[in-house]
């Protein structure tokens, strides 16, 4: 494990492991910490040696005396490459690969927009960042979203009768209704769950430039999907990854709660 001190940002915390010799960077989804992928053993980390980074308010990543103002504004999508470029001064400016899973693709794609030319691979797990959520945007950017989530971050009630609510419609499943329950049942986990969404309100990348710099640089790219994801299901992006030469798509028969060892085991026999 070790730190990365951005410049401007704070203390960034990292995982290493993994038993291959070439580079990935990996991001996590909520509520895990950059530890999340090692579950995936026998497939992605017998090939990699893997750093994987702590969001904010996750494991032991720190932001460095910023206002509460500061993180609701949220992050500047400028200071996202300089994850790589602190981690080149540490281990060398080199051939990297990248791997993210759920909210975590939106810093693995950023940095593809930055470093075409370094990057061999990149391996996404239920994305967020491919097409607009728009329940996300709703919360971070709507009037009526913003001031309900404050609210709902405020109050023991609200946020567990609006997760009820929406599960008693079919918006999540049982699954994703106890992964969110478990994020909000105690007064900071709230808190966490209303500054992390907030601060990653701008780290969204321009798509059509990833797809035409992927083509370009010949990057590898795989996508898993999880056939009963309510909340980043594969059929939307479909659309968007025909447009990537030779991308490998797979569908395996899991939610969204999916990077377990089942997974490994599925990309094991998958060869990715």
């Amino acid at each position: 494990m070790g730190f990365l001190q951005i410049p401007g940002l704070g203390k960034v915390h990292y995982h290493e492991y993994g038993s291959g010799t070439k580079p990935m960077l990996a991001f996590h989804g909520y509520g895990m910490t950059g530890k999340q992928f090692h579950v995936l053993d026998k497939s992605i980390l017998s090939q990699y040696r893997v750093y994987g980074f702590d969001h904010f308010f996750h494991g032991h990543s720190e932001l460095d005396n910023w206002t509460e103002k500061q993180i609701l504004q949220g992050m500047p999508r400028q200071l996202v490459r300089a994850y790589a470029e602190e981690w080149f001064k540490i281990h060398g400016r080199q051939r990297i690969s990248l791997m993210a899973y759920s909210i975590g693709s939106n810093l693995a794609l950023i940095l593809l927009e930055e470093y075409p030319d370094l990057i061999d691979e990149l391996i996404l797990m239920a994305p967020d960042g491919l097409v607009g959520y728009k329940v996300f945007k709703f919360l971070q950017h709507e009037h009526m979203g913003r001031l309900l989530f404050h609210t709902a971050t405020k109050s023991k009630w609200l946020a567990p009768m609006l997760l009820k609510t929406v599960r008693r419609f079919n918006f999540i499943d049982d699954s994703l209704y106890t992964i969110a329950y478990n994020e909000i049942d105690t007064p900071k986990k709230r808190h966490d769950v209303y500054y992390s969404i907030n601060l990653i309100k701008h780290l969204k990348p321009d798509m059509d430039k990833v797809v035409e710099l992927i083509n370009q640089h010949h990057i590898k790219c795989t996508f898993i999907f999880g056939k009963d994801d309510m909340l980043f299901p594969m059929k939307p992006v479909l659309p968007l990854i025909g447009k990537i030469k030779d991308a490998k798509v797979y569908e395996v028969p899991m939610g969204h709660w999916l990077v377990t060892a089942q997974l490994d085991d599925y990309l094991v026999n998958l060869e990715v």
